[in-house]
Formats: C-alpha cells, structure tokens, sequence
C-alpha cells in the first residue's frame, strides 16, 4: 500500500516532522511518502492561505494518480482542497481535521481543540459545523504561537501548547484532545503523557483510516458531486488543468 501524505505548506522541515509521524504509525508494508508542493505559503494561518496551498494540493495529487497512490492524506488542520482532491482520484483522500474528529468521537463523548492562533481555531470551528462534530466538541482552544514556531522554537512551542492543553483537561470537562495543526505531528506521546488522557492528532489518525479504507476495499465515489470534474479549458497559469482525466 502506497499513501502520499501532502504538507499543503511549503516548509521542508514541518514536511520531515509529519513524514516521520506517519511512517512510525504505519503499519508493516505500507510506503509512506511525504511532501510538500513546489509554490505556496510557507505556513497555513487563514483562508487566504488556504485558498493558495489548496492549488499545490491538486497538483501533488494528479502527480501521485500517474504513481497508482493507493490513498492521500492532506496534512494541514484546515484540510484545504479536500473536496475537490477527492474529484481527481478513486483513492480515499482524507483530510487530517475530519480524520482527528472521528478518532476522538470513538474514544471520548467529547473533546477539544488545541491549535495555533486563535484565527485558525474559527477555522476549525467552521469545519466542525461542516463535518457534524460541533456537538461533541466543548471548546477550541489557541496556544496563539505562529505555526512555524512550532520547527523555529520547538521547545517554547511544546511549552505552550502543554499548558493550554492542561487548562482544557481542567476547564471543559472532556475526555480527549484534538491538536489542530500538522506541524504538531510528534507531541501526542509527550502531551498525552503529561497529561493523563488520550490525545489526537490527525496526521497519525489519517493515516490509520486511510489504511482502512484501502484495505476495505473503498475508494471516492464518483457518483454525485465527487465525480471526477467536467473536462474544460483554463487559461493562464491554471492551464495546466485543462481537460483534466483520469488516470484511473
């Protein structure tokens, strides 16, 4: 099984963070690779961001259907391009919020998020609402460190993060936590060692359901509104997407 994990971002250094993560979390024959687009923000903080990585994102996946991926996971808190990742390709393509959410709904009745600014917590607030797991979700919570703090001032950011994680445990009466960045990849075991209750993060969490559905035998529908786009003309920069088909 072959998954390719995407850092919508563009930091090499994050990308090596979140490869290392799932690859220690995969199972025995499954090839993980892991990297980031070629143009972008260097970190993803709001929409406008988002709005940019989500182009390199459809790029690194039409990339990897000429390599027969089995499935992609899109490793950045926003899931940015989810859905119109999952029209280019038959592989389950799954994002690291909506992956983060199931997994904390089958282990606690609710959870909060802990991310990085409090701009990008309204942001996981919105897909909460779109995924359907506002209910279970008490609070989320920003440690308001900029995402690259997290490769630039890794012990600080560790630091912050513990602490807003433990103010969660004790104020929101939850039973899991949620990390809401990819950039935060490797600090479950630590966290969750501090603080005595499970935490969830979604690279690793994606990657386990991508596995899943893999070995399940399920990939994206292409009835409805994930089949693959209507071929049409794109000018400018964007014609490279003209008359996109599949490979698969």
């Amino acid at each position: 099984m072959h998954i390719r994990v995407i850092n919508p971002n563009t930091t090499v250094g994050m990308t090596a963070t979140i490869g290392d993560a799932a690859r220690r979390i995969a199972a025995p024959g499954t090839r993980i690779t892991a990297l980031e687009p070629s143009n972008g923000p260097v970190s993803i903080e709001s929409h406008f961001d988002e709005a940019i990585s989500a182009v390199g994102v459809l790029d690194e996946v039409l990339a990897g259907e000429h390599e027969q991926v089995d499935a992609y996971v899109i490793a950045c808190f926003g899931d940015p391009g989810l859905l119109a990742a999952r029209e280019l390709t038959r592989a389950p393509v799954i994002g690291i919020a909506e992956a983060a959410f199931h997994m904390a709904t089958l282990i606690s009745t609710r959870f909060s998020i802990v991310t990085t600014l409090g701009r990008t917590g309204i942001i996981a607030e919105h897909l909460l609402e779109q995924y359907g797991f506002r209910h279970h979700c008490r609070r989320v919570r920003a440690a308001e460190i900029p995402v690259l703090d997290l490769e630039a001032d890794a012990d600080a950011a560790l630091a912050r993060i513990t602490e807003e994680c433990k103010r969660a445990r004790d104020e929101d009466g939850i039973g899991a936590i949620v990390l809401g960045c990819g950039g935060m990849a490797d600090l479950t075991d630590t966290i969750s060692l501090e603080l005595g209750l499970p935490v969830v993060e979604g690279v690793t969490a994606a990657v386990k359901l991508a596995e899943a559905l893999v070995g399940l035998g399920l990939g994206t529908s292409k009835y409805g509104d994930l089949a693959f786009p209507r071929p049409k003309s794109m000018t400018g920069q964007f014609e490279r997407f003209s008359h996109v088909t599949p490979e698969r």
